[in-house]
């Protein structure tokens, strides 16, 4: 590691990119009120951007059409060749650079293929013993004993980064610079999320380059060394990707464990009920990403002109397709609005998109869940909210968390 340059922080290194998001993707609450208020008003399929009608002033140089039902989204998903993921070169691109979100056949069916390597299920189980127990344990340790804790700003905010410090093998001392400039890659449209692309890319360039000359047991080398059918991974696609990586598995997985918590803590029954059958966590888990999704919506392309709802969009027009939407739309999920583990499941929610551009990574997410889950309520007795402090609020047009989660526990 000795040739491993440090990574460099912001040029203002005071900036905080958490509270920046706020002012980019808004404190937006009761999102069910707003999405049925909107769906009422202007149907399933909406002329305009999601944030735009919500009141945000979005950029967008195309038509865009935004899609409230869980039909039309999953449909969405279902035809890559109709519905491409072009637009992402002009969003995620700027920041992560040739990632895999941005690819389409046969470049992204190649490169999947080879990225699925890496996330086999030896390796993961491997990574849950060895890392994520380890991580979600030590953090736990630190207020254990004090019976109060924040839960988003001590444990879900931190366990996933730190997991991907370690799956990369990552300088201890980098932790927090390199979750900053995480963060601020969501940015995509600011000079600071541009800036922490461009440092990151360096650092994992760099970090390629050394993982060559010395392999080591990490993620990095897993995919610099994974091969199908002869072909390896390009160098630029994998910086790219590790890049991706932090945001796709961190982020995502410290919001969507917030929200899982939330929705337990403010149902204690449920909680209960949980704790003492932990054969209904992976119920819970999907409901919590059903409820209240960690990143509200996301983009396609149309490719050519197309009619959805009854509604002909052109094509080069951008499809929003607002997850939350899906996952509490009426006609599939009664009481969608509604956190409720018991759920009898009709129809599977859009948690992790459907077809071709299925997250890679979802079951290791998964399995991080499970182990932060069972060490909290192994590890904190009678956990429950604090009487004395704010409840959680969930938050945000787009990436959703409450900013807090106070709790109290024997």
């Amino acid at each position: 590691m000795a040739t491993l340059p440090t990574i460099e922080d912001f040029d203002d290194p005071t900036y905080d990119p958490f509270k920046a998001e706020e002012g980019v993707f808004g404190e937006l609450a009761d999102i069910h009120e707003h999405l049925e208020r909107l769906r009422a008003e202007k149907g399933d399929v909406v002329e305009g951007s999601f944030m735009s009608l919500m009141g945000f002033d979005w950029p967008s140089d195309r038509p865009t059409y935004t899609l409230l039902s869980y039909q039309d989204v999953s449909d969405t998903f279902f035809d890559p060749q109709t519905f491409t993921n072009e637009c992402f070169q002009h969003t995620l691109g700027l920041t992560f650079g040739r990632t895999l979100s941005a690819m389409d056949a046969p470049e992204h069916t190649r490169y999947r293929r080879l990225f699925q390597k890496a996330f086999l299920p030896q390796n993961i189980a491997r990574w849950g013993d060895e890392i994520v127990e380890v991580v979600v344990q030590d953090l736990i340790a630190k207020f254990r004993r004090r019976g109060t804790a924040d839960l988003v700003q001590e444990f879900t905010k931190l366990y996933p980064f730190e997991i991907i410090y370690r799956q990369l093998a990552l300088p201890e001392g980098d932790g927090p610079v390199f979750h900053k400039l995480a963060a601020a890659q969501n940015l995509v449209y600011t000079p600071e999320g541009l800036e922490a692309g461009r440092k990151l890319g360096v650092y994992f360039q760099a970090l390629v380059e050394e993982r060559r000359k010395r392999p080591q047991d990490d993620l990095a080398s897993l995919l610099i060394n994974a091969e199908v059918d002869g072909e390896k991974l390009p160098e630029d696609v994998i910086v790219s990707f590790l890049r991706q990586l932090i945001n796709a598995a961190g982020d995502t997985t410290f919001r969507g464990t917030s929200v899982l918590l939330t929705g337990l803590l403010t149902n204690p029954d449920q909680l209960e009920a949980l704790r003492a059958d932990r054969s209904l966590l992976p119920q819970a888990i999907e409901e919590g990403l059903r409820w209240e999704s960690p990143v509200n919506w996301t983009e396609r392309t149309a490719a050519r002109d197309v009619e959805i709802g009854g509604v002909t969009v052109p094509a080069g027009s951008t499809i929003v397709a607002v997850l939350t939407a899906a996952n509490c739309d009426e006609r599939v999920f009664k009481d969608g609005a509604k956190f409720d583990i018991f759920r009898q499941k009709t129809r599977p929610p859009v948690i992790f998109a459907f077809g071709p551009h299925m997250c890679v990574g979802q079951h290791l997410a998964k399995l991080e869940v499970t182990r932060a889950m069972n060490a909290l309520l192994d590890g904190l007795p009678n956990l429950r909210l604090d009487p004395d402090m704010p409840p959680p609020v969930i938050q945000g047009a787009m990436l959703r968390y409450p900013k807090h989660l106070y709790v109290k526990f024997d």
